[in-house]
């Protein structure tokens, strides 16, 4: 039976509807955008799903089994529908869940049928069509399968319409999405690992800055933002991204988010040499330690991912350390610090506060002039490793990361230099980025947030590298913390995002929200959400 709200009441749907064998109260509250009911079993347990996270609602019959039970035989024909939602589970997992009401009145249901799906339609963030990539040999070569079995069939079930395209080679994806066009979706979606994401994420801005007549090899250029969000569909060796965006790597969970709409801004880093466009990094840039990790399991390729455990302990055995001079322009806009305890989860306000700040100081002075006139801090040294990551780098293996307080969209990088030091030193660090130890409490090492960096090894100098010439005349004086000693004459590699740039001498430059994902940042505890949600569902119904 339905309730219609008293006058000033928001208004709401509420009606006696059958679920299971039994009778359950159910409640949608059109103006929180929340459906509720209460389980018939479970002791009473209260239900509830936001309508955000509604996936579909369809026009369903009643199985064999429940039509040939109880009173069924007595009453006309019942008629159902059934809603497809989100569950949340532990470590940020989202599963599809369903759940079938049913009343013998067709009117009533077709009431709450309708209500429903008008709810859904005013979801305006969600895509309609999108263009997805699959690498068919990324990982474990899982990729189409993946896709076909797990999140093909919540795309159809969404009403999500897709044009897909199975790779072929390297950068098929980046020099298709030159050609196509884009304006007719409402998103990408790359099946593979970082290495895809890279590749997709590359095409879309720089098919970006070419329609809007931007010279990606301007390394002061501001760079335009993309508007149309990338969905990655984690299948491959390492899916770092994924991880440290929405809190899992799961096909089925990344899936969901893209249907429900969600949308993450992210930082991007270009990084460029003697004014020449080299790459765009999300994640990781790395020189020295994780450089050589990558340089030496690319020629083992076919260990497959085993070949980064053997490359890894290869270069922790070798110890190598690269002298060179390393100067970046401190992120004064930034609210946070990499030594803060606060992570960066969903809603973050450091990243809103940041970004905004940011804006303002450059609308006042300009980007150009802003950056003549921020100071510069030079170091020298030896180092063992030199991290720059947007974000913390988590992973399964450690799952909190390089820099556990880096932000996803607060227009900075931490910095992290590791100086020469002991072998077992070195291990200590690397062991703490696996536990909840402090991995910069160390005396060699040091860590900052920065908005820009350039870094020139002793060999490049001794060459006569421009960026160096530039870094002398610009910077004078160059302190230092070690006195003279022999180091290694080779350079190392920079490891951008699981691949490898060829000049060692770069300048790094971070973007702030640059791109967007279809994400929402990692959620806080889930038990605090179900506390919260509770007591709401107490009061509606």
């Amino acid at each position: 039976m339905e309730r219609q709200p008293p006058a000033g009441r928001p208004p709401r749907l509420v009606s006696s509807l059958g679920l299971g064998q039994r009778c359950s109260e159910v409640t949608l509250d059109q103006e929180r955008g929340l459906l509720a009911w209460r389980h018939p079993r479970r002791g009473g347990e209260n239900c509830f799903v936001p309508t955000s996270e509604i996936i579909a609602v369809e026009e369903s019959e009643l199985n064999k089994k429940q039509r040939n039970t109880g009173k069924w035989h007595k009453l006309a024909k019942p008629h159902a529908f059934t809603v497809y939602y989100v569950k949340k589970a532990r470590n940020h997992r989202w599963w599809c869940r369903d759940v079938t009401f049913w009343c013998v009145d067709e009117n009533l249901c077709n009431q709450w049928t309708r209500a429903l799906k008008e709810l859904l339609e005013m979801q305006k963030c969600r895509p309609k069509r999108l263009l997805v990539y699959i690498n068919p040999y990324g990982g474990k070569r899982q990729g189409k399968r993946i896709y076909e079995q797990k999140v093909a069939p919540l795309f159809s079930l969404a009403s999500i319409s897709t044009d897909v395209v199975i790779t072929e080679h390297a950068n098929h994806a980046k020099d298709n999405l030159f050609e196509v066009n884009i304006n007719k979706y409402d998103g990408v979606v790359c099946v593979g690992g970082d290495g895809m994401f890279s590749e997709v994420m590359h095409g879309l801005i720089g098919r970006m800055q070419k329609d809007s007549g931007i010279d990606q090899n301007n390394p002061k250029a501001p760079l335009v933002q993309c508007n149309i969000r990338i969905g990655i569909i984690p299948a491959g060796s390492t899916d770092c991204v994924c991880y440290s965006t929405v809190g899992i790597s799961d096909p089925v969970t990344s899936a969901l988010h893209i249907i429900v709409g969600d949308s993450q801004p992210l930082d991007v880093s270009s990084v460029h040499h003697n004014n020449t466009f080299l790459k765009y990094s999300v994640s990781l840039l790395g020189y020295g330690f994780y450089g050589d990790i990558l340089k030496d399991s690319e020629k083992k390729r076919w260990m497959g991912p085993m070949r980064y455990d053997y490359s890894g302990f290869k270069t922790f055995l070798s110890h190598h350390y690269y002298e060179g001079t390393i100067s970046f322009q401190p992120a004064k806009h930034t609210l946070g610090s990499p030594r803060d305890k606060d992570s960066c989860r969903t809603g973050c306000y450091i990243c809103k506060e940041s970004e905004q700040q940011l804006a303002e100081k450059q609308k006042k002075c300009g980007l150009k002039n802003e950056e003549d006139e921020e100071e510069w801090k030079v170091i020298k040294g030896k180092f063992l490793a030199i991290n720059a990551v947007n974000m913390s780098c988590a992973c399964p293996r450690s799952p909190k990361g390089l820099s556990p307080a880096a932000h996803l969209a607060d227009g900075s990088a931490d910095l992290i230099l590791v100086r020469k030091c002991s072998r077992f030193d070195f291990l200590r660090h690397l062991f703490r980025n696996t536990n909840r130890d402090d991995q910069f409490d160390f005396s060699f090492v040091d860590v900052y947030r920065v908005k820009s960096f350039q870094f020139t090894s002793k060999l490049s100098e001794d060459n006569g590298s421009n960026v160096a010439d530039i870094g002398k005349k610009r910077f004078g004086q160059f302190c230092r913390d070690h006195p003279a000693c022999c180091c290694n004459i080779a350079d190392s590699t920079w490891n951008c995002d699981g691949e490898t740039l060829d000049s060692s001498a770069i300048e790094v430059r971070v973007h702030c929200q640059l791109m967007k994902l279809f994400a929402r940042g990692i959620e806080e505890n889930c038990k605090d959400e179900a506390a919260y949600s509770h007591s709401s569902i107490e009061h509606l119904l």
